[in-house]
């Protein structure tokens, strides 16, 4: 048994549209392919033993111990792997539920198909359970807790920390898109213009000049004593000699703390001697050149957070202790604590674990103690100096019992340090008296405050503070999100979305979009190739500048990772054609159709499908669409229309020469082909059909009708506009075309297209690719046969797993098929072809590249114009 590929899929997918985070991994059983689980002597029995928690799987029973009863009836090594992957995250607190396991058309090989939580830690548990599988089958040890403390580790090596997490959290909750920006905390929350992004508890909000003040203890403190705040008598020092005049100045007992310090690093409490101040400065002067000392206020530690200038929570801060029982050493009493269920690695749970550090270390000392000492019973012994929960600290939730005058306080600091979001530490008796009464004061301000304390207490009520961040970021009337249109189809996108995003750029919009050879803001090319994949719609989401998305989403992108958004206003589909058929496990039209019917799923319930009523398969898409649907058709007259028209359906149709909106029993004509320069005087259908498409799918945008009709006038077919969409090329003695067609559809729409060509000699340059069917190239050359009267054949790039010489023989089976006399001739590079078609070509030839190398032909030919202007032009 062994892994072929593992895929992340990030966003809707094949799979489920609403569950985005999956592993795909094609696993092939090789010989286990003839054995399933009841076949391998004691292997159920091994498994049961290495995790027993696997009886809670329900599997199809529908019950638990229902995966136990696949097991020993006798079921496949791929559906064990899926219920492995998703025990072992569940083991290592990663909580998982949906999977599924696929045979593929490829005897032995399956889709076995698993959520994660976190996708590093998916990936290894994609690997893992395989590795734990064949161990079990081969009756050898497995050291299970290795694997279950990798993924721990590589979880919080990888995961939002729970402050950006619970914002994340929330955001999902409330229908807001997220982007995670960078592998730390980093985060952007909606689209393009609405977009807002924050780092932990930082937002684009925060200001720079009050995080410079927060950070600086030394300046918070003075600007709160100006404004009447209690603070912690105190100075700061820079030297040993400065110890000495702290003592003087302030008095024992003292805390020494770094000025630029977070996390309680560097800090030192209760201090009562001179060498333990020494040794305290030393140990704060490590994380800053500048130490604050202050006088030791007794009391308890709070935390009040204050959000948008409001206070949202209030927590009771105790740092990590144990508490004596007379029998147990402090480090067995340490051992005790970390078994507490609540207590996790990292941020895994509420609390977490006790470690042992310098810091413990100087703590017991200072007590006369060590980690073999025995406290009494009952005694409370604190192991961390500081309350950060990081460390092990706990939290009570008191934010109930803030006294108003405490209240007024907070939300005042907050005002003058200048934070959106920060964090005051307070020592004081309590806080539901004022400070002014119990002689409480204020210890430090933070900015980018740790969220967990509220959201997850040891005791007390959890606050769902990061809802305040949202209301602060996105107050009630904005959106988070820009429109967005998705196209996709088998052919005729790119055309189609370019045209959407022409007609959305006339009307005022800067507009993004990504297309087959490039992505482009404002018709400004940013990136170059084939952008049609996630990461592409990603980049323009990402965009700040961009008011509008309109996407071209390519099979390859959703099978390899899914869509790059989690759902779109309006989706259109072209057809659904043969093309890239025998790759990726499609191998029909049919699961052609479930790949691209992704894009239809993840359209909003409000949102519209822009279907090809033309088309069998676009039609069963729109029968199971849980959104509104709308269709296009090139006769009004199609069953399709009619029926849907006369239940007030809208349509596009092409009628009497026109393109027009039908809506029930009215019509809207919006512009006569012949007009609209892309159909090329209304004589290519399938640029009719595109036209039907962008003109629908704008309509429901509430575009205007009348600024349809000037978008599709100005719409200009060119190798800048539309490169490779039927560029043509005028020169003196013959006319020359370039054009992407690459798959039979595509060659016989530019058939048609050829019939209205008058022409003495029509010339065509064709190529292969080599991850199509052999019957698929065949089909190349069957067309070519039949539209061109000489042929030139070349094959350089693109072979894909084929010969160069696999991929012309196959072409010259299919010329062949239909003329045996035809005549044709191999010159295999593109340039070179291209040289000489045009040396045989006669007066008022046609020319026509049907290319693969789109910028390459279109340079050349571009050059060789260049040339017959200036005069050089040689053949």
């Amino acid at each position: 048994m062994k892994i072929e590929n593992i895929q992340v899929l990030r966003g809707p997918n094949i799979w489920s549209v609403n569950r985005k985070k999956l592993i795909q991994m094609r696993l092939n059983l090789e010989e286990l392919e003839h054995k399933p689980s009841n076949a391998i002597e004691g292997f159920y029995e091994r498994l049961d033993k290495l995790m027993p928690s696997l009886y809670e799987h329900r599997c199809s029973p529908g019950v638990p111990g229902g995966f136990y009863q696949r097991l020993i009836a006798g079921t496949w090594m791929g559906h064990v792997v899926e219920h492995v992957a998703l025990e072992i995250q569940s083991l290592a607190g990663m909580d998982t539920g949906y999977g599924r396991t696929r045979e593929t058309k490829t005897p032995g090989v399956y889709n076995v198909v698993f959520t994660y939580v976190e996708e590093k830690v998916g990936v290894y548990a994609a690997e893992a359970a395989v590795k734990i599988v064949n161990a079990l089958i081969k009756e050898e040890d497995y050291d299970l807790q290795h694997d279950l403390q990798q993924m721990r580790e590589i979880r919080e090596n990888t995961r939002l920390g729970p402050s950006t997490g619970s914002i994340v959290e929330e955001a999902i909750a409330r229908d807001i898109p997220w982007i995670r920006l960078n592998n730390q905390s980093l985060v952007q929350l909606g689209y393009g213009k609405n977009q807002v992004r924050f780092r932990a508890t930082m937002t684009e909000k925060t200001s720079s000049i009050a995080v410079d003040i927060a950070s600086n203890k030394d300046e918070t403190k003075r600007m709160l004593l100006e404004q009447a705040i209690p603070v912690a008598k105190g100075i700061t020092i820079s030297s040993i000699e400065g110890v000495d005049e702290a003592i003087r100045k302030v008095g024992f007992p003292l805390v020494f703390k770094p000025l630029d310090g977070n996390h309680g690093r560097g800090i030192s409490i209760n201090i009562r001697d001179r060498e333990a101040a020494v040794a305290a400065y030393e140990f704060a002067a490590r994380i800053s050149r500048r130490v604050i000392v202050e006088r030791f206020i007794t009391g308890y530690d709070f935390r009040v957070l204050v959000i948008d200038n409001k206070m949202v929570a209030a927590a009771l801060r105790d740092p990590a202790h144990v508490k004596g029982d007379g029998v147990s050493t402090i480090k067995q009493l340490i051992d005790k604590e970390n078994e507490d269920p609540r207590r996790g690695y990292g941020h895994e749970k509420v609390l977490t674990l006790i470690s042992i550090d310098r810091d413990t270390l100087d703590l017991i000392e200072k007590k006369g103690y060590t980690l073999d000492s025995i406290p009494a019973k009952g005694e409370k012994v604190f192991v961390k100096s500081t309350a950060n929960l990081s460390t092990g600290g706990t939290s009570v939730d008191v934010t109930d019992h803030v006294h108003p005058h405490n209240v007024f306080i907070c939300e005042r600091i907050s005002k003058i340090i200048g934070l959106d979001i920060c964090g005051i530490d307070i020592m004081a008796e309590n806080l539901s008296e004022p400070l002014t009464d119990t002689g409480g004061v204020i210890l430090e301000v933070n900015a980018a405050p740790g969220f967990r304390m509220h959201i997850a207490p040891s005791e007390g009520l959890p606050r769902n503070v990061a809802g305040h961040v949202i209301d602060m970021l996105y107050p009630a009337g904005k959106s988070a999100r820009i429109p967005i249109i998705a196209v996709t189809g088998t052919n005729g996108k790119t055309t189609t979305t370019r045209l959407i995003a022409h007609i959305v750029k006339n009307n005022g919009y800067r507009v993004g979009f990504t297309t087959s050879d490039g992505i482009y803001v404002q018709n400004n090319m940013l990136l170059k190739g084939d952008t049609t994949g996630p990461v592409s719609a990603e980049f323009i989401l990402k965009d700040p500048t961009v008011e509008f998305a309109v996407l071209e989403s390519a099979r390859g992108g959703i099978l390899r990772a899914g869509l790059g958004f989690s759902f779109c206003d309006i989706g259109v589909v072209t057809n659904i054609q043969e093309d890239h058929l025998g790759l990726a496990d499609i191998h029909t039209l049919d699961d052609l159709t479930r790949v691209k019917n992704v894009v239809v799923d993840s359209i909003k319930k409000d949102g519209w499908a822009v279907l090809n009523a033309d088309n069998d398969y676009c039609v069963r898409m729109g029968k199971k669409a849980h959104c509104k649907v709308a269709y296009f058709s090139m006769n009004e007259e199609n069953p399709v229309i009619k029926s849907h028209c006369k239940k007030g359906g809208i349509a596009c149709v092409y009628e009497n020469g026109f393109v027009t909106i039908q809506k029930g029993d009215w019509k809207i004509r919006v512009q006569r082909t012949s007009l609209i320069p892309v159909t090329f005087g209304g004589t290519v259908p399938f640029m009719i059909e595109n036209v039907l498409a962008a003109t629908l799918a704008t309509f429901l945008h509430d575009f205007k009708t009348e600024d349809i009709k000037i978008s599709l006038e100005t719409f200009i077919p060119s190798a800048a506009q539309t490169p490779g969409r039927m560029n043509i090329f005028n020169f003196k003695n013959f006319r020359f075309m370039i054009d992407f067609a690459h798959n039979p559809a595509g060659f016989k729409g530019i058939k048609a297209f050829l019939q209205h060509i008058d022409s003495p000699l029509k010339i065509g340059i064709i190529a292969g690719t080599g991850d199509r069917r052999d019957e698929d190239i065949r089909e190349l050359g069957m067309l070519s046969a039949e539209m061109f009267d000489y042929i030139i054949l070349r094959q350089e790039k693109f072979l894909r797993g084929r010969t160069a010489e696999n991929i012309l023989t196959l072409l010259i089976e299919g010329i062949e098929s239909v003329d045996i006399d035809k005549k044709f001739e191999i010159v295999p590079n593109e340039v070179d072809a291209i040289k000489h078609s045009m040396s045989i070509a006669v007066p008022g030839a046609f020319i026509v590249a049907l290319s693969d190398v789109i910028d390459n032909a279109i340079e050349t030919v571009q050059n060789y114009q260049e040339q017959e202007r200036n005069g050089t032009f040689e053949v």
